[in-house]
Parts: structure tokens; sequence; C-alpha cells
């Protein structure tokens, strides 16, 4: 039995809860007001944490986390944690405190001259290029480098993020009228089929789609990330004007195939960025060839697509367009897919998933990191 004087003991318990981390939030649970009491009696620390709502999904690994922390306490050797729910107030004064204070209009942070995000709007001519499919591997690759990734599925008629990512079931967590994405394999996620039942169709005019966009970037709670991608809609529509109005830095990265028709409708779809001012990142070509057993390459598709893309960006803007990489067509790229795990995660050293890194590699360059830097944001008056 520990010697030390309760007080102290208790100070140390309060010290290891500002290491425990909010699963959603990701910042510590004393900084967002959720340790309600410390209670010490002999070895036994008994702690009351207060969740944002009663169903917390997340409650079991806060659980572990904290008596983790705790138990590492001299003096302490065993701990209870006991789980309110924050009053009205409560939850007004956390939503004021992530959003900056203030109790402003919401903004959209990645818009704003300080962010350090780097914003992603991954585009295509028309569908079926693997669009989507390069933005969850390259969102998994990146978050596996240890960068801290975000993933908004604008394709609202279209979305199928949330299932090759992994994230079907996620739903997001309400804080007043501000929501935490739900995560997987690192990366957090926001996408209108969260909010639909079943796989019910999403019939909506350009109007609605841009607010549904506005409140997926602004009443987010997206925390400090390094990257934000954003899977587009195929073609140049109401969401790729709707981007570049409200994320006029987004850099755009289009997805096209090897075939001829394909590519001119993706170099259509890059071409946009000369209107709206905004940055091409690059071209990906997809579905590149299949390899055979005999280890010969079947291009199935042509050959040249991206190069042809690439080349005829490059003319048009004046400033390099660069082929970041070709992915080859292999069917475990569909079934990563279709099981939640993306492939540069379930077979990291397969061909294809080696292509998706190398082109995450060559996106994920930052000049400093966002570790410990605030954002410096501040609501509108």
């Amino acid at each position: 039995m520990s010697s030390a004087p309760a007080a102290t003991i208790e100070q140390a318990v309060h010290e290891a809860l500002a290491t425990v981390n909010d699963p959603e939030i990701r910042r510590p649970i004393t900084e967002l007001g959720m340790v309600d009491s410390v209670v010490i009696d002999g070895t036994h620390a008994a702690v009351r944490i207060l969740l944002t709502i009663a169903g917390c999904p997340l409650k079991d690994t806060l659980q572990s986390d904290i008596t983790g922390a705790v138990t590492k306490v001299a003096g302490i050797e065993t701990a209870s944690v006991d789980f309110g729910t924050m009053t009205d107030a409560q939850r007004k004064q956390l939503q004021e405190s992530l959003r900056g204070g203030g109790g402003g209009e919401p903004v959209i942070p990645f818009s704003q001259p300080g962010s350090r995000t780097r914003v992603f709007g991954v585009a295509s001519g028309k569908g079926g290029v693997g669009k989507s499919s390069v933005t969850v591997n390259l969102a998994a690759a990146m978050a596996a480098k240890g960068l801290s990734v975000g993933v908004v599925d604008a394709d609202i008629y279209g979305h199928s993020v949330p299932r090759m990512l992994g994230a079907a079931d996620g739903r997001p967590t309400a804080v007043e009228d501000m929501m935490m994405p739900p995560q997987a394999h690192g990366v957090k996620v926001i996408s209108i089929g969260m909010f639909t039942k079943g796989n019910a169709a999403v019939v909506w005019r350009g109007p609605m789609l841009h607010r549904a966009l506005q409140q997926f970037l602004a009443d987010v709670y997206w925390g400090e990330l390094d990257v934000l991608l954003l899977d587009l809609p195929p073609g140049t529509g109401d969401i790729a004007i709707s981007v570049a109005q409200l994320l006029p830095g987004a850099e755009l990265l289009v997805v096209t195939t090897p075939q001829a028709a394909a590519a001119e409708v993706a170099e259509r779809a890059g071409a946009i960025a000369m209107q709206t001012n905004q940055r091409l990142a690059g071209v990906v070509e997809n579905m590149s060839w299949l390899e055979t057993p005999d280890g010969d390459r079947m291009e199935i598709f042509g050959s040249g697509g991206g190069e042809q893309v690439s080349d005829a960006l490059t003319k048009r803007v004046g400033a390099p367009v660069p082929l970041l990489g070709q992915i080859p067509l292999e069917p475990a790229l569909r079934e990563a897919g279709d099981s939640g795990t993306p492939l540069v995660l379930q077979q990291p050293d397969s061909p294809a998933a080696r292509a998706l890194i190398g082109v995450a590699d060559r996106l994920a360059v930052r000049r400093d990191s966002l570790a410990g830097k605030p954002l410096g944001l501040s609501p509108k008056r």
C-alpha cells in the first residue's frame, strides 16, 4: 500500500487521464471536459467520465484506455470507470471549444488561410474507372505512413466509400450540431450513405448537393488533418463546381483508364481546373494491364491513356501535370474493396498495392508537420 497522500495520488491520476485521448475527437479527455470526478479509496481509483451521448459506440475503448492509464500510477492497483452523459450546456461548451470558441457560424477549416491540410479532389471524366478504389487505397496508404487523413465521399448519388473503407456500419456522433466522423483503418470518413436508410437512392438537385458538401466540410469535426481526399462524382457537374467554390485551394487528381475514349473524357474533367484556377496534382492510370500467370502483360483496355491525359493537360495549363502511377488490373483490388480492407493494407506487396503506395508517397510530401500546431481558426463574426 502506498504511503503517498491521497491528494498527491489524485493529482497523479489526473495527469494520467490527460494522456488518454477521446477515440473520436483524438484530444485528451481532460481537455474536453469529460472527467467529472476522481475518487481515491486506498489503492483503488474510481473515475467518472461524461460522454457526449449515452450510447457512445467507443465506450469500451475509452474504458480500457482509462483503466490502463490509471493503474500505471504509483499507489493505484485497481480502477473503475463509471460513465455519465454531458448536459446540454456541457455539450454546447464542448462544441464551442472545438470550433475555437465564440459560438459563431461553422467555417470550413480547409479553406482558411492558416490551414496546413493538403486537399485532393479525386476526379474522373466517366464512371467505372476505379476512382473510389484509388481514393480509399491512397487514404489508407497515407494513414499507414502516420499521416492524419480524412475522406469525404462527395459522390452523393453513387456513394461507395464507406463499404470499400470498412466503415459501412459507421455512423457520425453528434455533439450539438457538430458531427464526429467514424474512422476505419485510421481514416476519418463521412458519406451521405451514413444518413440514408438501407440502400436508398438520393434524389437531389444542385443546391442540395452543394449544401450537403458544405455540411460535410464545415459541420464535421475533422481535427488537424494532414490530407483530405474527396471522392468526386464523375464529370464536371455541380459537385465539381461546389468544390472549387468551397475549397479553392484543393488540387485535382485525375483518374483514367488506358482506353483512348476514357482518356478524352478524363482530359475534360481535368481541364475544369483552368476555369476554377485549381492546381492539377497529376494523373493516375488505373486498370493499366492484367498480368497473366506466365508473366506477360495483357493490355485489356489498350495503352497510353494516362500519358495522353498527362501530356494534354500539361499543354493546356502550361505547367507539369505528371503521370503519378499506373495501377495494374488485379481481382484482389476489387475483392479488397468488397471486404472493406484496402489492398494496400491487405496485400501491400501486390503489384497494384505497390503502385498505389507509390502514388501516395508522391502526394504525401509536406513541408512541415501538423503535430502540436494549432490551425489558428476563428469563427465568423
